[in-house]
């Protein structure tokens, strides 16, 4: 594992200095990893803890790191000597990954000595910005094939080698079956996927040779991408005619591969050709710049794809290239009492939610569907005997009672004085714990166009808090 001690922003070591020279280093903070609501991106499935646990374990500035530190000339001998012997001894309580999360809700919550905290703050929103952007990308691709394989093809479209490695951990949390990405495979235990290219095609006499020769070397994995030279007049007829070599050696043929053309008629004629040679079960993966808009509408189209393999749009999260998750104090420890703080703005969005705080998922106990997110201050216990009334946090004239409800508390503890207590579980069951967080969720807040809005609601005791600490501040503003 490196060191990515160093991997954090200036301005975070310069506040740490002055946390140092004002005797202030040890004075402990709150702080909340969330993201604002934007109109493309209504939902999240977070990924990345597992990268921050590496750091936070891994956390500590080695010799060179002072050297180098040293030479910017900015911090005194003092202050390179406490961060030699600097190590996280805070609290973290984060949502695991897989969880569905939404705006404003804290992914991630920070307790700690406040140098510690501001410095880890570019780390943590490094890891989940990038991962949880990626795993909602890919559960929304996943969820516009409708059962579908898909195989995240995204490694030389992706924006560096950490952000194709992790982004392929991320996509398959978000629900890809594998991926092309061999390293990602072997670091992280998942499955891999490929074929050939049409440099295999090419660098034959002609394309049927190429199709023997590969089936030669996987006969019972053999996937042949037909669109090189004509993917109907060519391509396919002599994947047929191998695919019945095959059949005779005693094989069976995996499938056909369109990588560009009109994937909808390309796939019904490429159906037929494949059902009336006497193979109904060769399947069709299809490539080609697809996205979960691409992928939705060529189902419409009645195309006879069965996998996909999606890469660029996926690894790049092209539609929105950023998740914009911030990292906000909330609360400060002073001489042993918590102190909340709240950060005032023009825009009602960016107004932060202030102390410490929790989240509590309602579900109906007699579908076990999500029926809405309660933000509350934590250590509040949310009474499911009786009914209770939700508000919409800013037009509080939208209100619902909900009746006949559970709840689950979402942040768990991950680290505690700077210990942890948590441990990931594999890839693949984040994944189904995130196909299950999913499957809670109707339908009407997944669509991809004009989804319906989850409702996520302050508890009573949070919102009048926070309207307390707006009127106090906008007293003293004016």
């Amino acid at each position: 594992m490196r060191n990515l001690t160093l991997l954090t922003d200036l301005y975070q070591l310069t506040m740490m200095y002055g946390y140092f020279k004002n005797g202030m280093t040890e004075n402990e903070g709150v702080f909340d990893l969330f993201f604002r609501p934007r109109s493309d991106i209504t939902y999240t499935v977070t990924a990345g803890l597992e990268s921050v646990i590496q750091y936070i374990n891994h956390l500590c500035f080695s010799e060179e790191d002072i050297a180098y530190l040293r030479s910017l000339k900015l911090f005194d001998e003092d202050f390179l000597a406490y961060l030699e012997s600097l190590r996280f001894t805070g609290d973290i309580y984060a949502m695991p990954e897989g969880t569905v999360a939404f705006p404003f809700e804290p992914l991630l919550r920070v307790r700690a000595p406040i140098a510690q905290a501001q410095l880890i703050e570019t780390a943590l929103l490094t890891f989940m910005n990038h991962q949880t952007l990626i795993a909602t990308k890919a559960s929304r691709v996943c969820y516009a094939a409708r059962g579908d394989a898909v195989l995240e093809f995204g490694l030389r479209r992706a924006q560096g080698a950490d952000a194709g490695i992790y982004g392929a951990r991320a996509a398959v949390i978000g629900g890809c079956t594998s991926t092309s990405n061999v390293l990602a495979g072997k670091m992280f235990d998942i499955k891999v996927s490929g074929t050939h290219a049409h440099s295999w095609v090419m660098s034959f006499p002609d394309e049927i040779s190429a199709f023997r020769a590969y089936a030669k070397i996987f006969p019972d994995t053999c996937l042949l991408l037909v669109d090189t030279y004509d993917t109907l007049r060519s391509g396919v007829p002599n994947a047929i005619t191998v695919f019945r070599e095959l059949k005779a050696q005693g094989h069976t043929p995996m499938g056909i591969r369109l990588d560009s053309g009109d994937l909808a008629y390309l796939s019904k004629c490429a159906r037929k050709m494949l059902d009336d040679a006497g193979f109904p079960e060769v399947k069709i993966c299809a490539s080609s710049d697809l996205d979960e808009t691409v992928i939705r509408d060529l189902k419409m189209q009645g195309c006879r794809i069965d996998l996909w393999g999606v890469g660029t749009k996926l690894i790049t999260s092209a539609d929105n290239p950023a998740l914009g998750g911030v990292y906000k104090m909330s609360a400060e420890i002073v001489g042993g009492e918590l102190v909340p703080k709240i950060k005032l703005s023009d825009n009602p969005a960016k107004i932060t939610n202030p102390g410490v705080k929790t989240v509590f998922r309602l579900y109906g106990k007699a579908d076990n569907m999500a029926i809405a997110d309660l933000i509350a201050c934590d250590g509040e216990v949310i009474d499911t005997s009786r009914p209770l009334r939700i508000y919409h946090p800013e037009q509080t004239y939208k209100n619902m009672l909900v009746n006949d409800f559970y709840v689950k508390e979402l942040l768990i503890p991950v680290f505690l004085s700077g210990k942890q207590v948590y441990h990931s579980p594999s890839v693949m069951e984040i994944q189904q714990f995130a196909k299950e967080s999913l499957a809670t969720m109707w339908d009407e807040y997944k669509r991809p166009m004009q989804p319906h809005i989850y409702k996520v609601d302050l508890s009573d005791q949070l919102y009048d808090l926070k309207k307390r600490l707006m009127a106090r501040y906008s007293e003293v503003r004016s």
